[in-house]
């Protein structure tokens, strides 16, 4: 397994009409982040000594060919592009766009190729990085295409984890779009990422419900009573800890979320809202149920501040620690089971 000092922690540079060139570059403006593992900025490094200097920074910054050839103790680019790019702060533009998904582009493939460990991704703006080439919702959806797995949405910190049922889909379909294979899929997937990524051996789920007051025995909304109840009944019966649905208007408040490892929302804005507010700007978007590690801070592209030196890093540093440690427990996790299988071959 690697030490920490040797993780190779990849960063797609996002849209750099936004805040993500900022909060990356004073994430590692910080020396000490450097202790920790050997980042690789996927980008290009003159218009990143360019934005160093708009954000009065000091980091040097490593420009190579590879990640292959990136340097320990430094920050270290590759120049995925090389012609000059305009930025013009808080504005949406296509042509920024394509930078955003080039950046992206590369990162995914080294991450596939092994060349890097992690990968963190700074904010796109989900319009301008539209193509042919990206046709999601998001990262989370484009993520899930381009490497093995199932992809979740999952919202992390120390103390709060919540996942989505669905994540990116429009209000009027969620009732349709959860099933009872939907449900007992992003599940599964919360109670293996659990397991492997956070070292919790027997997981306790809460499962919120789709209508206010999950249906009140039906007068609002059948769901509840017709699909989330039975499968959750069914997933119980075979041994797991996931119970529910609850009310999500008052599950938060009563600080019922402390009784669980997990909670899985029915959509987006159920589960993001009170992980929000609750988690301060320190929350990780972490993609769970991907056979490679990947986090982001919580938030967008902040065009509204982009360019005025104003923007927060805790999210992403967050992310980036998140990554390390998520990385970490997953070589450890496989150690374990790798072991425990072969001593189960020996025994037969």
């Amino acid at each position: 397994m690697k030490q920490a000092e040797m993780i190779k922690l990849g960063i797609s540079i996002g849209d750099l009409n936004g805040i993500g060139s900022e909060i990356v570059l004073k994430t590692f403006d910080d020396s000490r982040m450097l202790d920790f593992c050997t980042p690789i900025i996927f980008a290009n490094s003159k218009i990143l000594n360019f934005l160093k200097k708009q954000y009065k920074l000091s980091l040097h910054l490593q420009s190579i060919d590879h990640p292959s050839n990136a340097i320990d103790g430094k920050v270290n680019v590759v120049n995925v592009w090389k012609e000059n790019v305009n930025i013009n702060f808080g504005e949406e533009d296509v042509k920024i766009g394509e930078y955003a998904f080039r950046s992206l582009e590369a990162a995914t493939l080294s991450l596939k190729n092994d060349e890097i460990d992690v990968l963190v991704t700074a904010p796109i703006n989900k319009a301008t990085i539209q193509s042919d080439k990206f046709n999601f919702p998001g990262h989370t959806d484009y993520l899930a295409k381009e490497l093995g797995g199932e992809s979740l949405m999952f919202m992390i910190t120390d103390n709060l984890k919540v996942g989505l049922l669905t994540d990116h889909v429009a209000l009027k379909d969620i009732a349709s779009v959860i099933t009872p294979e939907l449900i007992e899929k992003k599940i599964k997937i919360i109670q293996e990422t659990l397991k492997s990524d956070f070292r919790v051996r027997k997981p306790k789920i809460a499962v919120l419900g789709i209508n206010p007051h999950s249906g009140d025995n039906g007068v609002i909304g059948k769901e509840d009573e017709e699909v989330l109840k039975p499968t959750i009944q069914k997933i119980r019966d075979k041994g797991a800890l996931v119970f529910g649905p609850y009310s999500a208007d008052s599950f938060f408040g009563s600080k019922n979320y402390k009784n669980f490892d997990a909670v899985i929302a029915s959509y987006h804005d159920q589960g993001l809202i009170p992980f929000k507010t609750l988690s301060f700007g320190m929350g990780v978007n972490f993609t769970a149920g991907l056979n490679k590690v990947r986090t982001s801070p919580d938030h967008g592209t902040a065009f509204e501040i982009a360019g005025k030196n104003e923007a927060n890093i805790n999210s992403i540093k967050e992310a980036v620690f998140k990554g390390l440690e998520i990385f970490k427990a997953r070589e450890e996790y496989k150690g374990l089971t790798e072991n425990q299988l072969q001593k189960q071959g020996r025994k037969i």
